[in-house]
C-alpha cells in the first residue's frame, strides 16, 4: 500500500471510527487522537503553522480563562475540550490543504466510506436474523457502545457507538441518494447503492436518522422546486408518524413522555424515566446558564459545571439516577453552544450555515449537492450530538466552508469567460 493510500485510510478512519476507546481516564482516549498525533507532525512539516484555526479559537480561549477566574468553569474541563477543539480543528484544516482543497474528491471519499458503513449495517442485520452474535454485536472489537435492542427488534449502530451516530453519519449520503433517485442522476452512487444507503439508515431505527431524511427532503424540495412533492411528503410523514404511534408501543411511550415533559412539564416517573428526559433536562440547564451568561457563555467544557448547578437531578426536583451520561455535552451542539459560548457561538454557527450554503442556481450541481448534504449533518449535530469533534465534525465544517469558496471561484471564472467571449 502506497504512502498516499495509508494517509487516506488514516484520515477517514479518524472520521468514521469513533467507537474505539483505549482508555477512559483522565479523559477518553479515542482512536482518532492517536491518528492526529501520527499525522500532525507530517502535516506541520509540509504546511507550516496554520493561522486560521488559531484565529477562530482565540476568543473562546480568553473567554474560557476569564470564566475560570470567575468560578464558572474548571481548568481541567476547559483544557480538555479546548485542546480537543484546537487539535481537531487544526488537523482537519491540514486535511483540506493536503487534498489541495479538492472538495469533490474529499466528499466522494466520504461517500465511499459511508457506502461501506451501510454495507456493514446490512451485514449486521443479516447476522442478527440468523442469530450469529459476533456478526452483529461488535463488543468483541470495540470498547464502547453498539446496537440497541428495541423498536420491535434491533436498532443497528454499524461501526458507531449508538444508532443515532449512524443516522448522523449516513445523513449526507442519504441526501445524495435521494437526489439521485428523484432526479434520476448517478452522482457517485449507482442505482442499487442509493437504496443500500437508505435501507441502512432505516435499519438504524434512529429517530435522529429519520429527522435527517426530513431535513434532506426539505432542502432538496426547496432547491429543486418540488413544492408539491414536498407537501405530499409532509402529509405522508404525518400519517406514518400516526401509524407508528398507534402500532409501536415503544414509539408511543417516547412521544407521550416527550409531550408530558415539554408541554405539560409533568415529572411523573413514566415521563422522566426515558431518553426524552435527557434532552429536556439539558435544555433546562443550557437555558438557565444562558440567562446568566448570555453573551459569551461560561467557556468551553463548562456545561458540566452548569449541569451540577441547574440539573433537575441535582436540584432534587427529580430523584433519578442513570440519566447523566450527557451532562458534559448537553446531548445537542445547539444546547451546548448556548450554554458554553452564548450568543457568540450561536451567531457564529448560524452565520456559517447561512453564508456558506450553496443553492441550486444552475451553475454546477455538484456544489449545491455537497452543500445540502453537509448541511443535513450540521443540523443533526446541532440537534442531537454535543461533542465538538467526534466523527470528524470539523472536517465537515471546513468542507462546507471551502465548498462555498470553490463555488464562488467557479462562478467568477464562468463570468470572466463569458465576458471575454463577448468582447
Amino acid at each position: 500500500m502506497s504512502k498516499e493510500k495509508i494517509i487516506d485510510f488514516l484520515i477517514f478512519t479518524s472520521i468514521f471510527v469513533s467507537s474505539i476507546v483505549f482508555f477512559k481516564s483522565p479523559f477518553e482516549g479515542y482512536l482518532h487522537y492517536f491518528i492526529f498525533l501520527i499525522l500532525l507532525p507530517f502535516f506541520f512539516s509540509r504546511f507550516g503553522l496554520p493561522k486560521l484555526p488559531f484565529q477562530i479559537i482565540l476568543i473562546p480561549f480568553f473567554v474560557g480563562v476569564f470564566q475560570i477566574v470567575m468560578g464558572n468553569n474548571d481548568w481541567f474541563l476547559f483544557l480538555k475540550i479546548f485542546m480537543g477543539v484546537m487539535l481537531s480543528t487544526t488537523f482537519y484544516y491540514y486535511v483540506m490543504q493536503y487534498y489541495k482543497l479538492d472538495i469533490e474528491k474529499m466528499f466522494k471519499m466520504y461517500l465511499t466510506w459511508a457506502y461501506w458503513t451501510a454495507i456493514i449495517t446490512l451485514a449486521q442485520y443479516f447476522f442478527f436474523r440468523i442469530n450469529f452474535q459476533p456478526g452483529y454485536n461488535f463488543t468483541w472489537l470495540f470498547n464502547k457502545g453498539g446496537n440497541v435492542e428495541g423498536m420491535g427488534g434491533i436498532r443497528l449502530a454499524s461501526i458507531y457507538v449508538e444508532p443515532s451516530q449512524l443516522g448522523i453519519m449516513l445523513g449526507p449520503a442519504a441526501f445524495v441518494a435521494i437526489v439521485n433517485v428523484i432526479s434520476r442522476k448517478n452522482y457517485h452512487f449507482k442505482v442499487y447503492q442509493n437504496y443500500i444507503i437508505l435501507i441502512a439508515l432505516y435499519l438504524s431505527r434512529s429517530s435522529t436518522g429519520y429527522i435527517g431524511l426530513f431535513f434532506a427532503i426539505l432542502i432538496i424540495g426547496l432547491n429543486l422546486g418540488y413544492i408539491t412533492y414536498l407537501a405530499i411528503f409532509v402529509i405522508v410523514g404525518i400519517l406514518a408518524g400516526i401509524g407508528l404511534y398507534n402500532s409501536v408501543e415503544e414509539f408511543k411511550g417516547r412521544v407521550d413522555a416527550a409531550m408530558g415533559l415539554w408541554v405539560d412539564q409533568n415529572f411523573e416517573l413514566k415521563n422522566v424515566n426515558t431518553s426524552s428526559f435527557v434532552q429536556y433536562n439539558n435544555a433546562h440547564v443550557a437555558f438557565n446558564n444562558f440567562k446568566e451568561h448570555p453573551f459569551f457563555g461560561t467557556g468551553l467544557g463548562s456545561h458540566a459545571v452548569a449541569y451540577e448547578k441547574y440539573s433537575y437531578t441535582r436540584t432534587g426536583r427529580v430523584k433519578l439516577k442513570g440519566f447523566d451520561n450527557n451532562s458534559a455535552d448537553a446531548n445537542s451542539m445547539f444546547l451546548r453552544l448556548m450554554s458554553e459560548t452564548g450568543l457568540m457561538g450561536l451567531i457564529f454557527i448560524i452565520v456559517v450555515i447561512l453564508k456558506c450554503f450553496v443553492g441550486n442556481d444552475g451553475i454546477d450541481n455538484k456544489y449545491w449537492i455537497i452543500s445540502g448534504a453537509i448541511l443535513v449533518l450540521i443540523l443533526l449535530y446541532l440537534l442531537r450530538q454535543g461533542n465538538y469533534f467526534i466523527n470528524g465534525f470539523p472536517f465537515f465544517v471546513w468542507l462546507y466552508y471551502y465548498n462555498k469558496i470553490a463555488y464562488l471561484e467557479e462562478k467568477q471564472n464562468r463570468l470572466t469567460i463569458n465576458e471575454t467571449g463577448t468582447t
